[in-house]
């Protein structure tokens, strides 16, 4: 894959900036200079920053409707009416459904749990889900993660005398649902502070709101921590504010105390020897967990997650790890599908946007495919296929393009449609497949400019070898966790060469092992460049390279040393 590099730079208002934190912290220039980049500018946020404290969360009151909720949820519990907590059946919905119900179980038994059918269903509220209520005698409904466009099911529910409290982070629409309660960050007349908590992080603010209004201590409510942790992980949303705070001791719980079903997912990944990051969630557990709903029911990693002791969690966990195994080998045969058809059908130069639809494909791995889709032709992609009836499916976005937005606005020809900026769901009759088809490429090639159809890397620093100190990665260290908004920083050092020591690994030795210098330092740092076998001869001949690289502590035994994750590479230019 051929990058394209992008140099951050500071103004000169930031540069004085930077100055001035390199002062305040008494801090590496370099450090500063990563600081100011993330909007971290004053000494008051560094501090911050570098500090998460849970009693910077914002006040749940803020959030819209968030007292007539709280007060809706102590009515059913002083009333012993039935109350059903409701989820979508991904990683984020079945989280805070598990989050929510282990919570009021404390308070009434007289509650239960729903997770749609991805098949017979489809996304978030369904008319067989308020049915179900009704069949169960259930008087509120908290739906999590969904619900924010649903207005004729909650008019549906109404009819039934069923209220909904809807708890979502997804865009709504200029009229809202007539629901109960509407929590959501996103409504035009919201004052919280922090819109883009995951739809988890919503059901723990609602926890954390009626922990307040009955004076328990939040210590009483993280617990529940690697819960939200998980699901900010696998939404994939900003690392900032609230997120990074929650995400920050969501991870603490997660690696010294998980719940049994998290613990159970642990086990299975042989992760219970080393220190969980962000990436064991995004690539390990959250996987697992999504598998359920992709291959099953999400209901099953629910159960998995509300799991009473271990026995039950490990019996959970070796089932929902089958699913994840078949989910890896369909995904494996529908990707190369999906690959083929472009590749032969498809002129991909004239596209900026790749629409693909199959009715033969399982309609839980498109999304997953979508997202193989714009990794390797880096364009927004859309892949449907059949179910009940409609064409639906998922979409997946590449840098400054909002394929949300781009959905939207083919409303008017769509069944249903939700999601976020870089990744969206739809539905749509068969009759108006070729008109989307149409319309999405159509905005892809107009509003995506040339130049950026091919992916690209953003250099934080160019730096030395030699300021790759201990002191150095141990700062860097506390910039963790990382994610959107808050990336593990890209490094950037030239003219590189190897000390001798560099080989190939990996099956098929398509990875190289480096042992690199650079003129700054006379003992070698060790790199591991993963898919670059290809540079292999020209290192070995010595030939001086520029890097790209993040920088992470690794450990042989107990012995830790740093080791730069090699980004791209490119050959020095004389």
């Amino acid at each position: 894959m051929i990058y394209k590099w992008n140099f951050l730079t500071l103004t000169h208002e930031e540069q004085d900036k930077k100055t001035k934190l390199t002062d305040e912290l008494s801090i590496n220039p370099h450090l500063a200079q990563l600081l100011v980049q993330r909007r971290i500018d004053t000494k008051e946020k560094a501090l911050k920053f570098f500090n998460p404290d849970l009693s910077d969360l914002h006040d749940p009151f803020l959030y819209p409707d968030m007292d007539v909720a709280v007060k809706r949820i102590e009515k059913a519990i002083g009333n012993k009416e039935r109350i059903l907590i409701y989820g979508d059946y991904d990683v984020d919905g079945t989280t805070a459904v598990a989050l929510v119900y282990k919570f009021l179980r404390r308070f009434t038994t007289n509650i239960d749990y729903y997770i749609p059918d991805r098949y017979d269903e489809g996304y978030g509220i369904s008319y067989q889900g308020i049915d179900y209520a009704e069949e169960t005698e259930v008087k509120l409904v908290i739906a999590l993660d969904c619900g924010i466009k649903a207005i004729s099911k909650i008019d549906y529910a109404n009819e039934k005398g069923i209220d909904f409290i809807i708890g979502d982070h997804h865009m709504p629409d200029a009229e809202l649902p007539k629901a109960v309660a509407v929590v959501n960050a996103k409504r035009v007349d919201s004052i919280y502070p922090y819109s883009d908590l995951s739809g988890c992080g919503v059901g723990f603010k609602i926890v954390q709101a009626f922990s307040e209004r009955n004076n328990l201590p939040i210590s009483e409510i993280t617990h529940l921590l690697d819960l939200v942790a998980v699901s900010i992980a696998s939404d994939i949303v900003p690392m900032t504010g609230e997120n990074r705070i929650l995400m920050y001791y969501g991870l603490k719980q997660l690696n010294s105390n998980p719940n049994f079903g998290l613990k159970g997912i642990i086990d299975i990944c042989k992760l219970n020897r080393k220190e969980l990051t962000l990436d064991d969630i995004v690539f390990k557990i959250g996987p697992r967990i999504n598998a359920s709903g992709r291959m099953m029911s999400g209901k099953e990693a629910v159960d998995l997650l509300l799991a009473k002791d271990m026995s039950e969690a490990r019996i959970k966990s070796k089932n929902i790890d089958k699913h994840n195994e078949n989910r890896r080998e369909l995904d494996k045969k529908i990707t190369e599908q999906a690959f083929n058809y472009i590749d032969n059908h498809v002129n991909i130069e004239s596209l900026k946007g790749i629409v693909v639809y199959d009715k033969t494909w399982h309609k839980g791995i498109v999304g997953i495919v979508a997202s193989r889709i714009t990794e390797r032709y880096y364009r927004p992609a859309v892949v449907l296929t059949k179910a009940n009836g409609l064409i639906s499916g998922s979409a997946r976005s590449v840098l400054g393009f909002d394929v949300y937005k781009a959905i939207e606005s083919c409303r008017d020809i769509l069944e249903n449609f939700g999601g976020h900026t870089y990744a969206a769901g739809l539905s749509i009759k068969e009759e108006h497949f070729e008109e989307f088809k149409k319309r999405f490429e159509t905005i892809s090639f107009d509003e995506i400019e040339a130049g950026t159809i091919r992916p690209q890397l953003f250099i934080d620093l160019e730096i030395p070898f030699s300021s790759i100190t201990h002191e150095f990665v141990k700062k860097l260290a506390q910039f963790n966790p990382f994610g959107p908004d808050n990336e593990n920083p890209i490094f950037l050092t030239r003219r590189v060469v190897d000390s001798g020591g560099s080989k190939l690994v990996g099956r098929g030795l398509q990875h190289i092992k480096l042992e690199l210098l650079d003129v700054s330092i006379d003992k070698p740092i060790q790199a591991i460049a993963f898919g670059y076998s290809e540079f292999y001869n020209a290192i070995k001949a010595m030939q001086p390279i520029d890097i790209c690289y993040t920088i992470q502590k690794n450990r042989h035994g107990s012995e830790a040393y740093t080791q730069l994750m090699i980004k791209d590479i490119k050959l020095s230019e004389l």
